[in-house]
């Protein structure tokens, strides 16, 4: 039926997807679709709404795919789109969130609760929950760069080229989002912006 496109570069990829070829979509899929959801899983906290970004991040970076460039990783690429997406997820959730607060309570209660899921497989999830609200409480700026180099071990060159940011402020991100969430977990709150 169709070529083995497991040894195809991204660019290729890239050409063989534009012409419509099914199988060059699987392939980008099967290649990223894991990271981009373990990305926004960790950007958002919700495992069932990072699989629908997920799914969202991958339908909008299909369609733009003429807007991608061959000589750059489609990792990097698709993973802004992901974030973007987790942008986008967040200012909904906060109009949401003010429309169930201005609504009267008895008028509410279809309207999803804004408290993170659980984590199921935490072992001492009272600390888990300390540090993933302590990480909330960032500024975007920094939980974005901490997320991305601390815990999804993305490279600082690759951190730097997703949020369209130089290798140097991605470095000093890094160093405040880390001062900062030491001091919230410590119970202090110094004031460190974006």
């Amino acid at each position: 039926m169709s070529a083995d496109l497991s040894q195809c570069s991204d660019q290729d990829l890239a050409i063989l997807a534009r012409a419509h070829r099914e199988d060059a979509y699987r392939e980008f899929l099967r290649r990223y679709k894991a990271g981009v959801y373990r990305l926004i899983v960790r950007q958002i906290g919700d495992a069932d709404e990072a699989m629908d970004l997920t799914q969202e991040a991958f339908v909008a970076g299909f369609s733009a795919l003429d807007r991608y460039d061959g000589d750059r990783p489609f990792r990097t690429w698709i993973a802004h789109i992901a974030l973007n997406k987790c942008h986008d997820w967040a200012r909904r959730r906060k109009v949401r969130a003010f429309f169930s607060r201005a609504l009267p309570l008895e008028s509410a209660h279809h309207i999803a609760s804004d408290g993170p899921a659980p984590d199921s497989v935490a072992t001492d999830r009272r600390e888990l929950a300390r540090v993933r609200g302590a990480i909330d409480q960032l500024p975007q700026s920094l939980r974005e760069v901490l997320l991305l180099r601390g815990v999804d071990e993305v490279s600082q060159a690759d951190t730097a080229v997703i949020l369209r940011v130089s290798e140097k402020t991605v470095e000093t991100r890094l160093y405040r989002a880390r001062t900062k969430l030491r001091e919230l977990l410590a119970g202090t709150t110094a004031r460190v912006g974006g």
